[in-house]
């Protein structure tokens, strides 16, 4: 079965709250010819969406199943409740197989959606006073990922040999004595008003109304090491549907909309 989006919108808030599993157990069987996909509501779903119609031309149906947090869908997909999701970049996916213990494997790049930092009150990070509250996502490669673009942007130094996943732990020095809020992810566009600054994944942002190109004070570069992927169980990883999904979503079509919807907001990365 096939939801449309607005039926989805209820299961999404039943998974959300842990009170629904979703139907049907999602199997390694090579001659699949429909499977769910979970997704975050924004870029993902959005572009998802597009695939889901190349991939019907090519003989596969994708039900589209969004999530409201980064958790929820690697574990739907670890016990089987999902085939595939996109939501995620391998950082994050490194960090939560490594403390999870997942079987769950990449099978393609999808897009890049560079970090920014976002601020009401001002222009540039610069104008940041002294013992400014800064709010970073909670996840330990989404938080990483915000210091490490507070460094390179000369707001902080960070110890030597801390890779991609420091933590305010690791801030060597801190000049303006700036006190950061760890918050999940999709609660920043909420908190923003509250604190001097925040570092915003770009689905959040651009939910929230936000434009990372004009409303950002900062933000990551195109080659950040953050590219979003497309993972599958082990298992699947060489299943014909999971080469099929990966040739649906490495089409002109798809890189277009990407490039048309978000302007530049988001980059394809492959």
């Amino acid at each position: 079965m096939t939801f449309t989006l607005p039926r989805l919108r209820p299961l999404l808030a039943a998974v959300a709250l842990g009170a629904v599993t979703l139907a049907g157990p999602a199997t390694a069987q090579d001659d699949k010819t429909s499977i769910r996909i979970g997704v975050t509501p924004g870029t993902h779903e959005e572009v998802m969406e597009v695939v889901r119609d190349v991939a019907a031309e090519k003989g596969l149906t994708i039900e589209i199943v969004p999530f409201t947090d980064y958790v929820l869908p690697n574990t739907a997909l670890a016990d089987g409740d999902l085939d595939a999701n996109s939501f995620q970049h391998q950082p994050y996916l490194d960090q939560q197989v490594k403390d999870r213990g997942f079987d769950l494997r990449t099978i393609a790049k999808n897009f890049v959606e560079p970090m920014g930092i976002y601020s009401e009150d001002y222009q540039s990070l610069a104008d940041l006073p002294e013992g400014a509250q800064v709010a970073i996502p909670n996840d330990p490669t989404n938080g990483g990922r915000a210091l490490l673009l507070l460094e390179r942007e000369g707001v902080i130094d960070l110890a030597d040999g801390v890779g991609l996943t420091p933590s305010p732990l690791d801030i060597a020095e801190n000049p303006k004595a700036l006190k950061f809020t760890e918050v999940d992810a999709a609660q920043l566009p909420r908190v923003l008003p509250d604190v001097a600054a925040a570092a915003i994944n770009t689905n959040y942002a651009l939910e929230a109304g936000l434009n990372p190109l004009e409303d950002a004070v900062a933000i990551e570069s195109a080659d950040s090491p953050y590219a979003n992927i497309v993972v599958v169980q082990g298992e699947n990883l060489d299943a014909p549907w999971a080469k099929t999904l990966v040739e649906a979503y490495h089409t002109d079509t798809v890189r277009q909309f990407i490039l048309d919807r978000f302007e530049g907001a988001v980059v394809p990365a492959f």
